[in-house]
């Protein structure tokens, strides 16, 4: 894994395509300096926000396709609509530049949430399975991927302090030693059958499930699987790196592990990038899990469901 510093000065097709294949292959594209973040008066009154105490808001969510804001922690009507405001500008302004930096997959992506981090990483007081400060890859319990990836661009908003990120070796060296003990072998099986079956009936009937992929049940599982893993916690941080001030990076964090080891105040916009726009598609997770597992783990479908709770 290297972190790759972005030439913002380069625009050409062939240096886009060679970020792609850099993000591809695992490594962390860092750019110093973040135009499309918010204005100083902008920043502070983000900074002076807290997010709602209630379990299922982990962040304070922007939600592009609503252009709606969820998580704020009593702002008066004002207050949450200007935070929305800069919510959404921030969301369009890392999308814009996403795709003038990447794009064989400008158009093709689906766009997910933007977020805004205001609690302090250290420390935070949260279940196992939802702590940063643990190693884990990325998984979406309510938004399934079917084999497309996770892309993320991260933005430091503390004005003292960096963001602390450590991150693992590659993938492919912990899916070798671990997917095999997380139960990649059922993966597929009569179990997740059943479960389909079930998943299939309930949508038909106009219930909200997820419509999961056998890798999408696995990679959730492998989430849950590396967080609880003693030995992976102990041994699986291999580089540290410190994000300074008003820095981003971008990352596919399905495929990168990483912790947050501190931090405060960050900005972050999603999107899901599908395996057909993918440059170097043998790399990819699901393309990592399938060679392991023997057998496919995509759904036969085209495109990505995203749900919305």
């Amino acid at each position: 894994m290297d972190v790759v510093r972005v030439d913002a000065s380069r625009e050409d097709p062939t240096y886009s395509r060679e970020l792609c294949e850099r993000l591809e292959s695992g490594d962390v594209l860092r750019l110093a300096n973040t135009p499309f973040q918010p204005s100083p008066d902008d920043a502070a009154l983000l900074r002076s926000q807290k997010q709602t105490g209630k379990s299922f808001h982990k962040n304070i969510a922007y939600k592009p396709n609503r252009d709606r804001t969820t998580g704020l922690d009593g702002a008066d009507s004002a207050v949450a609509e200007r935070m929305n405001a800069i919510l959404g500008a921030y969301s369009r302004g890392a999308l814009q530049h996403l795709a003038r930096l990447l794009r064989d997959y400008a158009g093709k992506w689906q766009v997910d949430y933007a977020s805004f981090r205001p609690v302090e990483e250290e420390g935070r007081d949260l279940p196992l399975r939802h702590r940063n400060d643990l190693m884990h890859l990325d998984a979406f319990p309510t938004r399934p991927t079917n084999g497309g990836r996770i892309l993320r661009m991260f933005t430091n908003l503390n004005p003292d302090r960096p963001r602390v990120w450590a991150t693992s070796d590659s993938f492919e060296e912990i899916a070798g030693r671990y997917a095999g003990p997380a139960g990649l072998r059922r993966a597929g099986g009569s179990l997740f059958s059943a479960q389909a079956v079930f998943g299939r009936a309930a949508r038909l009937i106009g219930l909200r499930v997820p419509d999961r992929s056998p890798y999408d049940t696995f990679m959730l599982g492998f989430h849950h699987y590396l967080k609880g893993n003693e030995e992976f916690q102990k041994t699986g941080r291999s580089h540290t790196i410190d994000f300074l001030p008003g820095e981003s990076w971008i990352a596919f964090t399905d495929q990168v592990a990483h912790a947050v080891l501190s931090g405060q105040y960050a900005l972050e916009q999603t999107c899901i990038v599908p395996y057909e726009a993918m440059v170097l598609p043998d790399r990819s997770p699901v393309a990592v899990l399938e060679r392991l597992a023997g057998r496919p783990l995509r759904n036969a479908r085209a495109g990505v469901e995203v749900i919305h709770p």
